[in-house]
């Protein structure tokens, strides 16, 4: 018998509120800081300007459902990549995203409201 994959809870979209060391408060009326996860091991980023395509991994970190990754993304004309590390409590996600060759950033997120869809009469 095939075994059978467990659920994805990463899945979906998720609001940045806090990130080290930008004011995400203040960048975030121009544009709301994202991590949004899909499937297939794919998921984008967007945060003060920077943008990135991420290629994640589910496991396991203190016991907790955990997400490693590697991106690439822009920062404005600049290219960037590195890596990075989440893990899920609930509707609260928390980790690292690492520049390459640069900074480091703690975040912690929340994740978005589902749409609600309309019942039909």
């Amino acid at each position: 018998m095939a075994k059978r994959k467990s659920a994805n809870p990463f899945l979906g979209r998720w609001f940045i509120e806090q990130m080290d060391p930008w004011d995400i408060e203040e960048e975030s009326e121009e544009l709301q800081a994202m991590i949004e996860f899909a499937p297939h091991d794919v998921a984008r980023f967007q945060f003060a300007g920077v943008y990135g395509e991420v290629d994640y991994r589910l496991g396991q970190r203190d016991g907790r459902p955990a997400v490693e990754f590697s991106w690439e993304g822009h920062d404005e004309w600049d290219h960037l990549f590195g890596r990075g590390w989440a893990v899920v409590d609930g509707d609260a996600l928390s980790g690292v995203i690492y520049f390459h060759l640069g900074d480091e950033s703690g975040f912690t997120a929340k994740r978005a409201e589902k749409a609600v869809r309309p019942k039909h009469k």
